[in-house]
């Protein structure tokens, strides 16, 4: 007699990895024209040319969307988190079987809405402040953000509760546990993304192309030198691989990042013109982006030859994102790697070919993210008075004159004003 589903998932937890389902293959979304053009040659050489010019394809348009503008950049940010979201949350309906829970699908879509309201309303509220004072519609949303979004997502719980039937109780909460965790993976890691973009181009670039450059290095050095391997979670990576693309990511971090401090349009923090309506990038550089001689330590003097270098403050910066990188960052990779070897996949999707999905390529980024972010707040940022000017210029003309002889009360304390000045 056949099982039904509760009897059939009430035990998986104590299955092993061999007793998972299977997945559908991929399939190969390679276009016939390059299957044509390499079909002389070997399946690895194929894959290393194939994997090629896509990479370069993927590198010529990232170039572009950067010339466009943050705004572009953002909207990047959010169709990568929402193609993630789908792969992810895809393989979840296949392994367990359940595309026929009631609601369900619509209730992962539901929950992915509500959690970008949130975090994209908080962006909205923190840093375009100015623009919502203006329009009255949008102050309501903002004054009550928090309490929408959490009566949003009161609203999607229930209905998550409402669909509970029996027999698919225990598979419900798998797939409920699933979707959340696909959540945190996904759109609290892109919003933080976006929140380093708001720093200056430079902290979303660098971090961003040291990924993208350790994961290429990596690749070369393990194709053509890679003997030893580095993980059993990845067969293909290799120490050398490992190795080389470390030190090919700090000197590529370290000259990327001097070409990028020269440039206002990638330091200054992004800022929103109610004037025009239009994102900005226009500032006097912190000291983080202006030229400052360093002595060279007296060790690094005889091999080197030189007493002093001149260099930008955040090139040091980009040695610990370089290095974060190199050395952590894979480990994003190596955990991707082991999801997919628990669900008997090769890649998440087939979007992209030679490549496999965009959770694929970006398993290393979320992890970035949340590092650049970290670093930021714990190194970098510290009092912002544009921001905090923004805020008060949103208080009532009664609450600003009480901030104004406040303040004015402690700066004549402090010996900075004088007692007779008069506002």
């Amino acid at each position: 007699q056949e099982l039904d589903l509760d009897e059939r998932f009430g035990e998986l937890d104590l299955r092993n990895d061999s007793d998972v389902p299977d997945v559908p293959p991929s399939t190969d979304s390679t276009p016939e024209i390059l299957k044509r053009a390499l079909s002389g040659l070997s399946a690895r050489w194929k894959n290393w040319w194939i994997r090629g010019i896509l990479t370069l394809a993927m590198i010529l348009m990232f170039f572009l969307i950067i010339y466009l503008g943050s705004f572009m950049l953002m909207l990047l940010v959010l169709s990568i988190q929402v193609k993630c979201f789908h792969e992810i949350i895809t393989i979840g309906y296949r392994v367990y079987h359940s595309y026929d829970l009631p609601w369900f699908r619509s209730l992962s879509w539901y929950f992915l809405l509500c959690v970008n309201y949130f975090f994209y309303g908080e962006t909205v509220a923190d840093y375009f402040a100015t623009f919502v004072q203006r329009r009255e519609q949008l102050q309501f949303l903002i004054r009550y953000h928090r309490f929408i979004s959490f009566a949003l997502y009161l609203a999607g719980f229930c209905m998550f509760v409402l669909s509970l039937v029996k027999k698919h109780y225990r598979l419900q909460f798998y797939m409920f546990a699933w979707t959340h965790v696909t959540l945190l993976i996904t759109v609290t890691q892109s919003h933080l993304v976006i929140q380093n973009l708001f720093e200056g181009m430079i902290w979303f670039l660098v971090p961003i192309s040291s990924v993208i450059c350790n994961d290429i290095t990596a690749y070369i050095f393990g194709f053509f030198f890679g003997r030893t391997p580095l993980i059993k979670l990845s067969p293909k990576k290799t120490w050398e691989g490992f190795i080389g693309g470390f030190f090919s990511t700090v000197v590529f971090g370290f000259i990327f990042s001097y070409f990028l401090a020269q440039h206002q349009y990638f330091v200054c923090p992004v800022e929103y013109n109610s004037e025009t309506n239009r994102f900005v990038t226009e500032c006097e550089p912190s000291e983080l982006f202006q030229m400052k001689t360093y002595s060279v330590p007296p060790l690094l003097q005889a091999v080197l030859g030189w007493e002093s270098v001149n260099m930008y403050p955040f090139q040091m910066h980009s040695i610990a994102l370089a290095t974060f990188a190199s050395l952590i960052g894979p480990f994003g990779g190596f955990f991707a790697s082991g999801f997919k070897r628990a669900f008997k996949i090769k890649d998440f999707a087939d979007t992209i070919p030679g490549h496999g999905g965009i959770m694929d390529r970006f398993d290393c980024q979320y992890l970035m993210a949340t590092f650049v972010h970290v670093y930021i707040t714990s190194f970098i940022r510290g009092p912002n008075p544009s921001k905090l000017l923004k805020q008060l210029l949103i208080l009532q003309p009664e609450q600003q004159l009480d901030v104004y002889k406040t303040l004015k009360s402690h700066l004549v304390e402090k010996g900075i004003l004088q007692p007779s000045l008069r506002g």
